[in-house]
């Protein structure tokens, strides 16, 4: 399933609930499946700027693919993670690259976010082209 397949995966997802909240409730339910990081890959180099809440992500690049790992504090944080992990993380950095951040929107989640977190979820995706491009760069 390439990133587009998963968006429109997650958009029929979202689709399900009628309301706003109950859209939420279903980030804060991926939030459960969240992962952490150990202490030691928690630093100034992979704390996410500009998040409304702590945040952190490891881009590591194996073979032209670009596997992401990450960790939030606050159950948005990690809720969004999780989708957001799931839909760029594993894949090609040249599929990352080409991917246009604005069909985030065509899932209906990314108007429900406060502005800080709209904010938030630019400097995530800022983090994760820069970290696709290093990876294509290292070829």
């Amino acid at each position: 399933m390439n990133m587009e397949e998963t968006v429109a995966r997650y958009k029929e997802d979202f689709e399900l609930f009628p309301t706003d909240n109950e859209k939420l409730e279903y980030i804060f339910d991926l939030g459960k499946r969240h992962t952490t990081l150990p202490d030691e890959l928690k630093n100034d180099d992979t704390y996410v700027k500009g998040c409304a809440s702590d945040a952190w992500l490891v881009g590591e690049c194996e073979n032209g693919i670009l596997k992401l790992r990450g960790e939030g504090t606050s159950e948005m944080a990690k809720g969004m993670l999780t989708l957001l992990l799931d839909i760029f993380s594993n894949r090609p950095a040249d599929e990352i690259l080409s991917f246009d951040p604005a069909k985030l929107h065509d899932m209906g989640v990314v108007e429900l976010l406060s502005p800080v977190r709209q904010q938030s979820l630019e400097a995530f995706l800022n983090m994760v082209y820069g970290y696709a491009q290093k990876c294509k760069e290292q070829g």
